[in-house]
Order: structure tokens, then C-alpha cells, then sequence
């Protein structure tokens, strides 16, 4: 199984693709200084497999990499994912908190 994860800032979102189909989408929305993270879906046959997981933290190990950007975490997924990533809490939007 071969997954590319990839950055489309021109369509704002973050995509997986499993041996070169679509399998997980994180949409964003940039806000000024924070970006949120709108919409995380994965299609039905890769549901379970923990691909939106990988994707919402390579989304998050960009944002902080590459921006100063705080997180809003918009979307359910993206708040839980937090939940179980609390080291990484200081990339949250204090704002949205």
C-alpha cells in the first residue's frame, strides 16, 4: 500500500491518496493568523484504517513548520485528535479554545 500525502493550497486542503486514490481530505480555511481546519473525511472504504489521523497531523506538523499560524479545530475530528495529542495543545488557537 503505497499513501502520498500531499499540501493543495490552491484548493485549500490537505489530501491522502492510497496507491494513487483519494482516500482521506482535511479542508481548510485560513483566518489572519489562524488557519481552521473545516472538514475531515475519509471515503467509506479506508474508514477504520487511522488515515485521518495521519493526515490531521501531517496538516498540523506543516502548519507548524511552515507558518506561525494557530489552529482552530473546526471540524469534530480535529478536536478529538487534539484531545489525544495534548502536546501539541500550543499550536491551538487560544481563541478557540
Amino acid at each position: 500500500m503505497q499513501k502520498e500525502l500531499t499540501h493543495e493550497p490552491d484548493a485549500r486542503r490537505y489530501v491522502l491518496r492510497v496507491d494513487g486514490d483519494l482516500a482521506s481530505v482535511l479542508d481548510y480555511r485560513v483566518l489572519g493568523d489562524s488557519i481552521a481546519f473545516t472538514r475531515t473525511f475519509t471515503n467509506p472504504p479506508y474508514r477504520g484504517s487511522g488515515l485521518a489521523g495521519e493526515l490531521v497531523r501531517f496538516a498540523v506538523d506543516d502548519v507548524d513548520a511552515t507558518s506561525d499560524r494557530r489552529i482552530v479545530p473546526s471540524c469534530w475530528y480535529v478536536g478529538e485528535w487534539f484531545d489525544r495529542h495534548p502536546d501539541r495543545a500550543g499550536l491551538l488557537d487560544p481563541r478557540a479554545v
